[in-house]
């Protein structure tokens, strides 16, 4: 497999050694709006991020008979990161518990005495200072098991709230957001994130805007950020959720007067979000006041005997779960062995 710059499409890499992996799972109750959201089973979607962290350390899942997947039935991107663990081992797997509804279990969990944010269409209800201030302190006291650290993700309907936030901040970037859809239900998402930001005036500062528009997810991880990469290399592992992770980053500093270690960190995402038709990776790095380190894997699942699987090469998915970090991270190793591995889980499960 080969990874290229984002802005260059040169080839390029992960930092070298082992890495630490940290999953955040978060819910937003944006996720229950209707149609919003494909990340997880119809009914059952704050289900996901338990199910994802369940299954990236223990590869089955405990919460539910089944791993979670769209409804048309393609499993989440968690089976590309646990199938590079079984070929490339990360040096840990631990879950960060922003916000989940159900705890996961056999799992290493990390507590914050984060609740589940409400619905940013009726306002989020987030103490965004206090969770940004949670997300620093853990960057400063985090052990570093192995040379760097990779942070991934899984917050369902975590691009819509990852928009409003942007926008809330005042980046110009209302098209540039991806989707769990091949067919992006733009007019639910854009509703919701206008009925969010009409919450919002002028006379608000940051962290009051965020705390009605953001989610937990994204705000710890800013904070944690600002800490964790004064001391370590940080791969933010996601594309343009955590690109929004760095805007917002990028923003709070001036408001806690703290610099960014830029060159401790790179955004790792998949083909499939770089090259999305439907949003624009590339131009939300660009709103940020330097110009960040960014990579892409490619990927396929073209030859794989399991026909679901080949809806990721058409656009469903796409990222989440830290896969496209993990793809970058397997870069010794082969497409069709990353594939072989993925589809020995299905077949064993």
């Amino acid at each position: 497999m080969n990874t290229y710059n984002i802005f260059t499409d040169k080839q390029d890499s992960l930092p070298s050694g082992k890495a630490d992996f940290l999953l955040a799972a978060s819910v937003t109750k944006t996720c229950q709006i209707d149609g919003i959201t494909q990340a997880g089973i119809p009914g059952m979607i704050p289900l996901t991020p338990t199910l994802d962290a369940e299954f990236i350390t223990n590869e089955k899942v405990f919460s539910l008979g089944e791993l979670a997947e769209t409804p048309n039935g393609v499993p989440s991107p968690a089976l590309i990161t646990r199938a590079v663990h079984n070929l490339n081992p990360y040096s840990s797997i631990e879950v960060l518990d922003l916000g989940l509804v159900t705890k996961p279990q056999n799992t290493p969990l990390h507590h914050f005495g984060i609740a589940p944010s409400e619905s940013i269409a009726t306002g989020a209800k987030i103490d965004a200072r206090g969770v940004f201030a949670k997300g620093m302190e853990f960057g400063k006291r985090y052990e570093l098991k192995g040379s760097y650290l990779i942070l991934g993700e899984s917050t369902p309907s975590g691009t819509t709230t990852a928009a409003a936030s942007a926008l809330a901040l005042g980046y110009d970037c209302g098209d540039d957001f991806s989707s769990s859809f091949l067919n992006v239900p733009n007019s639910i998402k854009k509703d919701t994130i206008d009925k969010a930001l009409s919450l919002i005036n002028d006379d608000m500062d940051n962290f009051e805007k965020l705390s009605i528009v953001s989610d937990n997810m994204l705000l710890f991880c800013a904070g944690f950020l600002l800490e964790a990469s004064r001391r370590f290399h940080v791969v933010l592992a996601g594309g343009t959720q955590m690109a929004a992770c760095l805007l917002i980053a990028d923003k709070l500093r001036e408001d806690v007067l703290m610099r960014l270690k830029s060159e401790n960190i790179t955004l790792a995402t998949t083909a499939w979000v770089a090259k999305d038709k439907n949003s624009d990776l590339k131009h939300l790095l660009s709103l940020l006041s330097y110009t960040p380190h960014a990579l892409y894997t490619e990927f396929s699942f073209a030859k794989s005997e399991i026909e679901i699987l080949k809806k990721y090469d058409e656009g469903e998915a796409k990222e989440g779960v830290g896969a496209g970090a993990s793809l970058a991270y397997a870069n010794n190793l082969t497409n069709d062995e990353v594939l072989d591995a993925i589809e020995l889980i299905i077949y064993t499960m």
